[in-house]
């Protein structure tokens, strides 16, 4: 009765997940990618070139899918770090077939169902594409030395829903290969996730795995990966990803184990009670299996919980996407 109680606590956690009301704007740019259209919110036109640009800072919205918001925080980020000039903010739009429905939108533009844009999976409509896909589209666009002949670096930034996404890109993308050969930097700030990707079955907390038979499938683990990341083995990404470039940023405040956008499930609990815990077991876990040493760094906020514009804006944030 126990184990059954446990499966069915795990399940509801899912389902209290993927309620979903809707986004309430839709951004008002989009990009053509394989007989489809992504939705994204930018702080310059990049149909023209934009000489002057030197970073691009690609930021990933949560499972609001509030790309506006997301947008606005990272050009004031840009606005206080004295870099408006000089960045290219970037927004993209995981829609799903709610908001095509409710806004009235075009069979066009790409659309996922519920949150599986997160894990990487394939749209809906009107094309299967990965949502990691479309981020390396972006990043192909950005590789083109006429439309950004001064760019050094691209960052990509999310928090909470939107650090998921970053955490399981980083892991899984092979486009950092095309912007290295262009001569342009990679790094990612992962911001308050609700959970990781994982590389084998061990675990901080116990786990049972009759009680969650589910708790190192993707996005927890390695196993049942999506079709985009299916052509590496776990090795072969686990050796990319110590080699990338990472700020995780936790939140000194995002301690709160009932937080109603917390991920409780059961795969998720397995990781730590709370955020700012599970970031430090995640990174303690990666310096145990790569004692030789990483080029990723853990950064704690002072005084902020799980507030997006408040983590990217704050001194700690601002180092971190403008180092």
């Amino acid at each position: 009765m126990r184990r059954l109680l446990a499966v069915l606590l795990c399940l509801g956690s899912f389902a209290t997940q993927a309620a979903d009301h809707g986004v309430k704007v839709v951004s008002p740019e989009q990009m053509a990618l394989d007989a489809g259209q992504l939705s994204l919110g930018l702080s310059q036109d990049w149909r023209q070139p934009l000489p002057e640009v030197q970073r691009a800072l690609i930021i990933v919205h949560g499972r609001l899918r509030n790309a506006q918001t997301y947008l606005h925080s990272g050009e004031s980020a840009a606005e206080q770090a004295g870099q408006t000039a000089t960045t290219l903010v970037i927004a993209p739009q995981f829609l799903n077939q709610s908001d095509i429905a409710r806004h009235h939108l075009p069979d066009t533009l790409l659309r996922w169902k519920g949150n599986d844009w997160m894990a990487g999976e394939a749209a809906t409509g009107p094309v299967a594409l990965s949502s990691y896909a479309a981020l390396d589209a972006i990043l192909q666009r950005l590789s083109e030395r006429k439309r950004f002949p001064a760019l050094k670096e691209v960052v990509i930034a999310g928090h909470s829903g939107g650090a998921q996404v970053v955490q399981r890109y980083a892991l899984t993308t092979g486009a950092h290969a095309e912007l290295k050969h262009a001569g342009i930097g990679l790094r990612y700030v992962i911001a308050n996730p609700s959970s990781y990707a994982y590389f084998d079955a061990w675990r901080p907390e116990p786990v049972d795995p009759t009680a969650c038979p589910r708790f190192n499938d993707w996005k927890y683990g390695l196993k049942q990966l999506p079709a985009y990341a299916a052509e590496r083995s776990p090795e072969r990404l686990e050796q990319d990803y110590a080699q990338q470039d990472i700020t995780y940023l936790l939140g000194q405040q995002d301690i709160d184990p009932h937080h109603p956008a917390l991920d409780r499930s059961c795969a998720a609990e397995t990781q730590g009670a709370y955020r700012l815990i599970r970031g430090h077991n995640y990174f303690d876990y990666l310096k145990r299996r790569h004692p030789q040493g990483l080029p990723q760094r853990l950064v704690e906020v002072p005084g902020v919980g799980h507030d997006g514009d408040r983590m990217l804006t704050s001194p700690e944030g601002q180092a971190a996407l403008f180092q």
